[in-house]
């Protein structure tokens, strides 16, 4: 505490105190004495400035309860300060954004720093965020950098916080902020199929001709969630969710469906799928056949055996197809 404000504070209980024995005083004062109708009394504030009051003493009373509360609070009101922990950005500010390379960007961001600014503006919508009173907002590139490194990196909460200067709860915030602002601004512009001819080109090139892509699904470790816990665990005995992707011939993703507990099979996350239901109405791919000998074949998707053989899907049955 400041040297004026302790001066302060000794003042104000000083002065609290002369107010309580002057009222009780008044309480026991002779008739005849109380020859002064009212009476001021005068209290110091943190500025040394006095606060007068009108105390009405001419029926023998002295100050009401609520005359003394508001007193008090005159008397004990003191400005309310917010505080945060200082903590270092410098990492971020001076080494990640002046020092670092491409090949560092790589390993830590799984991308390039232009691929990141490129990322950052795309989302800045989403994650822009007004200064508070007590505190600037983080900016964009740094929200998002914090979402990345925990997303790309087994780092715990509380390392990626230390590394970027911030709390654990901003690191889990900035997740959920970016992840949800990928869903509703990026996916879309980036999970799609593309040029088609590019990718029954690519395909053809590794010996399947007229595909449109592999499907299969992938298993994201997850922690045991609370309820219905034995739904997650997947065959390989962990807790999971289901991702099923179609990607291309490079193994870009032009189709993604997420969401399902680990338990389930590849086969039924297909069936209920839009991808499943758009390849049964024939208007996922564009309407391309070659013939086969004589057989006429539309665009096809390549799978494993835990999927159904379709008109549009290839099972897994040679080198060739297993190859694509």
């Amino acid at each position: 505490m400041e040297p004026a404000q302790i001066t302060a504070a000794i003042m104000n209980t000083v002065n609290t105190t002369r107010i309580v024995l002057e009222y009780m005083q008044s309480q026991d004062m002779p008739k005849q004495n109380q020859d002064q109708p009212r009476r001021r009394l005068q209290l110091g504030d943190e500025s040394n400035e006095e606060m007068d009051m009108d105390i009405d003493l001419s029926q023998g009373t002295g100050p009401s309860n609520v005359q003394i509360m508001v007193l008090l609070w005159q008397v004990h009101a003191v400005e309310r300060r917010f505080w945060a922990r200082e903590t270092s950005t410098d990492w971020w500010d001076r080494i990640m954004l002046q020092v670092w390379d491409n090949s560092q960007w790589l390993r830590n961001f799984r991308m390039r720093k232009d691929t990141f600014m490129e990322l950052c503006d795309l989302l800045s919508p989403a994650l822009k965020r007004q200064n508070a009173k007590m505190r600037a907002a983080l900016t964009v590139e740094k929200r998002m950098a914090i979402a990345l490194w925990k997303l790309a990196t087994p780092d715990s909460y509380r390392s990626v916080g230390n590394q970027f200067g911030v709390g654990r709860s901003t690191v889990g915030a900035a997740v959920i902020q970016v992840a949800r602002a990928i869903k509703d601004l990026v996916i879309s512009r980036v999970v799609t199929l593309g040029n088609m001819q590019v990718i029954v080109d690519g395909f053809a090139a590794m010996g399947f001709p007229n595909c449109g892509g592999a499907i299969d699904g992938t298993h994201i470790p997850i922690l045991a969630p609370e309820h219905q816990a034995t739904e997650y665990i997947n065959r390989k005995g962990y807790f999971s969710m289901l991702l099923q992707a179609l990607v291309d011939h490079k193994g870009r993703f032009t189709n993604i469906n997420g969401g399902w507990p680990g338990m389930v099979h590849n086969a039924r996350v297909f069936r209920h799928s839009d991808l499943f239901r758009k390849l049964e109405e024939g208007t996922f791919f564009p309407d391309q056949k070659i013939t086969v000998g004589d057989v006429e074949m539309p665009i096809v998707i390549l799978g494993d055996p835990a999927y159904p053989l379709m008109p549009w899907l290839m099972k897994l049955f040679n080198y060739r197809l297993s190859k694509c």
